[in-house]
């Protein structure tokens, strides 16, 4: 059966996914899904995708679609990991704060605030932690290096073990590892879905739970795409300048993310020694991400795949 499998036309899928809390969303072409195991059952929710592409056609184009892509998945993700925690509420009652903003603001509204909130917070962290703080940490060592190889050698290292580092710590958290167990089972129902297998619990478990098209593939390339860009960028500028660099950083934040996506895209869509060797790194961090499933978890993967896999066969090929 293997061999069969090998001598198939391999198929790529344009659709992802999220882990939530003790749910997923998967996102294909036309829709995206989210499916909840609640205390009285699967829960579904199932939207139609408006894209902002779709109106204005220049967000559209190599680069800044992927700057784009980036942000409207990140408000959709912190929507659908919202609505998920919705079905587990925090034992007591509400604090008076939030009371009075559900008063002035009304449900709707207040929601729409969080969401917005989160967004930003969600940028500004990833933002602060892997850009503003390495750069600054390297200014500070600054009178100590001799010249801007060294500087940018310096804030690359730093960098790559700020990365790491927070990795590890998420992976030691009690209450992200269920997540990261959904994490796991997105990842083997999409690879049994590419291998033309029929969705059942059984087949997804045999399935690789680290895939080359993940978030975390991508927060990597964008850090070592950002370690290049800068490295070339800083030959050029006041280097010892730290408020120099934070701000060029900020600036070359869009074209470092676009080229990331296209990297991606690339890599993603081609199976060759130099795109596998590219992608290895990027799987192996995965091992701080993903868990292996249970068989519920792959119940939920599965319901969420089915929901928005396209009618037409081959409209969300890779």
């Amino acid at each position: 059966m293997a061999e069969q499998n090998q001598t198939k036309p391999k198929f790529r899928t344009s659709i992802g996914g999220q882990a939530l809390i003790e749910g997923i969303l998967m996102r294909g072409p036309e829709k995206q899904a989210i499916v909840v195991r609640s205390k009285e059952g699967l829960v579904e929710k199932v939207e139609e995708l408006k894209l902002i592409r779709d109106r204005y056609p220049i967000l559209g184009l190599p680069v800044l679609r992927g700057a784009v892509t980036f942000v409207d998945s990140m408000v959709r993700g912190v929507k659908a990991l919202m609505y998920s925690a919705d079905f587990f509420p925090e034992e007591g009652e509400p604090s008076k704060f939030d009371q009075w903003l559900e008063k002035k603001l009304g449900s709707e509204k207040l929601q729409k605030l969080v969401v917005a909130l989160a967004v930003v917070l969600s940028l500004g962290l990833t933002i602060g932690l892997f850009m503003i703080l390495p750069t600054f940490l390297a200014g500070l060592l600054g009178r100590f290096i001799p010249n801007v190889v060294v500087h940018n050698l310096v804030e690359s290292v730093i960098k790559l073990m700020i990365f790491f580092g927070y990795l590890l710590l998420c992976s030691k958290q009690k209450d992200i590892q269920r997540v990261f167990q959904y994490h796991g089972a997105e990842h083997k129902t999409i690879f049994c879905y590419e291998a033309g297998l029929p969705l059942t619990v059984e087949n997804c478990r045999i399935q690789p739970r680290h895939h080359p098209r993940c978030g975390t593939s991508f927060l990597f390339v964008v850090v070592v795409v950002s370690i290049l860009v800068s490295s070339v960028v800083f030959s050029f500028v006041d280097w010892r300048n730290v408020w120099v660099r934070i701000g060029l950083h900020l600036l070359l934040l869009v074209p470092v993310v676009g080229v990331t996506y296209e990297f991606n895209r690339y890599v993603g869509g081609h199976d060759n020694p130099v795109t596998n060797a590219l992608a290895k790194p990027g799987l192996w961090l995965q091992n701080f991400t993903t868990n292996e499933p249970d068989d519920s978890m792959l119940e939920v993967a599965i319901r969420a795949m089915e929901l928005v896999i396209p009618e037409q066969k081959g409209k969300d090929e890779w």
